[in-house]
């Protein structure tokens, strides 16, 4: 073996860890969790509504600090088609699946999250969505099971 040829080693390591989202991603993930509400933070000065939230406005730089509520409706902007299987335990869906980004009514930036109920070959960039929420929330962005068309 030359030292340029790599040596692999099939298996499986688990690694176990916390995530700390920080004060304003806790709070956009409770209301997820405990609401299902859908939650913005506006910028004060130029009014620019983010989703997800943010502590400083990439417009104008304000600090950002006032909550407001976002549609579980928006509009697909952009999407993509899932094929490959790459691990089928960390996969949210059975392939082929989609992902697209949607901009939530009241919202000035779009989310990333998965497009259900639909066949890949049906959806399409300005199509009506929204959100399906799970019955068991868990307080992270998958408390959002998919969204649908509307």
């Amino acid at each position: 073996m030359t030292s340029n040829t790599p040596y692999i080693v099939e298996g499986r390591l688990f690694v176990p860890y916390f995530n700390y989202y920080g004060a304003l991603a806790s709070e956009f993930y409770r209301q997820l969790r405990d609401h299902k509400k859908i939650m913005g933070i506006k910028c004060p000065t130029c009014s620019k509504v983010y989703i997800p939230p943010r502590s400083t406005c990439a417009k104008c730089f304000g600090n950002l600090n006032e909550w407001v509520d976002v549609s579980s409706k928006g509009t697909v902007t952009t999407y993509t088609i899932i094929h490959y299987t790459y691990s089928p335990s960390n996969q949210p869906m059975d392939v082929p699946y989609a992902c697209g980004i949607i901009q939530l009514d009241r919202a000035d930036t779009g989310l990333c999250h998965l497009l259900g109920e639909m066949s890949p070959d049906k959806i399409s960039v300005g199509m009506r969505v929204e959100a399906v929420f799970k019955d068991q929330r868990q307080g992270n962005i998958l408390d959002i099971k998919y969204f649908r068309p509307v």
